[in-house]
């Protein structure tokens, strides 16, 4: 791990280039910088950007691990983040004690065996969405995925019912897409300007989602059944500090704000990243087809896994130093953002051999995935979310191998669009479906599948 230090500053090499154009490059070709620095400095370098100030870029998988295992005091959460869009009520604002008992109080619903109660709702949603998808026309998945989700999320997370579902499903992604790309830029950004200011728009669309958050509040107190409910509303609002202390309204609306733009966007964008995958490696496809009328899941998990590694949606894991730090032959100052590369995590050939190859069958046989997989983070401020997250795409593609046929496609493979926050298929995740009116495989392919580089 990490430790505290008191030797000599050291940093690794640095971006020798004005702190302003380095946020430029950062700010309009993040991957094509990072790539770069990587080739020319391996997997750990530093540069100086806006808004971040110092910053040390990590990708090797065993530093990385490092970081991961150490302990609070040394590491916090780094200056910049969207906690400002989410609200002070959100664990992104929150540090030491204070957030390891939030993280405490909201662990409970994301818990595996009470996230495995909400499948049927995400499997409701798959089919309500899809039953009007065309056959034989080409679509962008993405918008579908992102409706499933947000639907879902909004029925497992608030209890909502329809009326308030469809209100929250028509609100949401604009007020993520904006807060997203304007969470991270100077706060007068975010200053209400007049009525077609962007920071405008955002405080008019967090006003819509608290009132009706709050409308749901009030409900579910009211409702006979209050007890008794599973949605992560429900639970919050009973749960308790070991004070006895609850959680105000307000912060709830904060937490829920927060799980819910950080948890549909980044699992829409992975199952829309799937789609192309899959359209890209037919053997496969054939297989988890294959597999899922069986009632199996191994390659389907699996390959869920190997998309979130060969194309990860977020890149960025962030810390800040607490105080000054030996991190493996370095020594990094108090201040210093330490900006954790998941993409070069995910790309190293001690970890993933063959790495730049799609391969699911680097996960079968394996009791442990590799300390280079790291979609979800990790340590202490590990995405809460990741066991529902894993969930709802097993579902998802799980409902859809059994309902459509997905026509393979020889075109080049989609290229990663930036989004704001997270990267989704430049073309949408393109797909061509059919659907199945019989099972034509009644047991899962024994061969082995031939994979073939992305």
């Amino acid at each position: 791990m990490a430790t505290a230090s008191t030797e000599a500053i050291h940093l690794p090499p640095a971006l020798r280039l004005p702190k302003a154009a380095q946020g430029l490059a950062f700010l309009a070709a993040r991957r094509r910088l990072v790539a770069a620095m990587a080739r020319r400095h391996g997997t750990m370098f530093t540069l100086d950007l806006p808004g971040f100030g110092r910053t040390v870029v990590i990708g090797d998988p065993e530093l990385i691990s490092d970081l991961f295992g150490t302990s609070r005091a040394v590491l916090g959460r780094a200056r910049l983040n969207l906690g400002k869009v989410f609200g002070p009520g959100s664990m992104f604002n929150l540090n030491g004690e204070e957030h390891l008992n939030r993280r405490r109080l909201l662990a409970p619903p994301f818990h595996s065996t009470h996230v495995a109660q909400h499948r049927r709702i995400v499997e409701e949603e798959v089919l309500r969405e899809s039953a009007n998808w065309p056959e034989g026309q080409e679509f962008q998945t993405l918008p579908a995925m992102t409706r499933i989700l947000v639907r879902g999320l909004l029925r497992s997370m608030l209890g909502a019912d329809a009326p308030a579902v469809d209100e929250l499903c028509a609100l949401l992604p604009s007020a993520v897409s904006l807060g997203a790309r304007i969470g991270l830029l100077p706060p007068i950004v975010r200053k209400d300007f007049g009525v077609w200011s962007p920071g405008a728009r955002l405080l008019r669309y967090r006003s819509h989602f608290d009132a009706a958050v709050h409308a749901l509040v009030a409900k579910a107190r009211a409702d006979a059944a209050f007890p008794e409910r599973t949605d992560v509303l429900a639970i919050l609002l009973q749960a308790r500090y070991d004070n006895g202390e609850a959680m105000s309204d307000a912060h709830i609306a904060d937490e829920l704000l927060g799980l819910l733009a950080a948890g549909y966007e980044t699992t829409a964008a992975t199952l829309a990243w799937a789609v192309e995958r899959l359209r890209r490696h037919p053997r496969l496809l054939s297989r988890l087809t294959a597999e899922a009328d069986a009632g199996g899941s191994q390659w389907r998990q699996a390959t869920i896994w190997e998309v979130q590694r060969t194309r990860p949606v977020g890149d960025i894991v962030q810390r800040r130093a607490l105080t000054r730090i030996r991190l493996g032959d370095w020594v990094i100052p108090e201040g210093t953002t330490l900006m954790i590369n998941v993409r070069l995590a995910h790309s190293s050939e001690d970890c993933f051999p063959r790495a730049e190859s799609f391969d699911p069958g680097r996960f079968i046989g394996t009791t442990r995935k590799p300390s280079g997989w790291i979609p979800f983070g990790g340590g202490f401020q590990r995405c809460i979310g990741a066991t529902f997250a894993n969930m709802a795409m097993d579902v998802t593609l799980r409902t859809l191998l059994r309902e459509f046929r997905l026509v393979p496609t020889d075109a080049p493979g989609e290229r990663a669009r930036d989004h704001g926050v997270v990267f989704a298929p430049s073309r949408g995740g393109l797909a061509v479906v059919h659907r199945r009116t019989a099972v034509v495989e009644k047991q899962p392919r024994t061969t082995p599948v031939q994979m073939r580089r992305s």
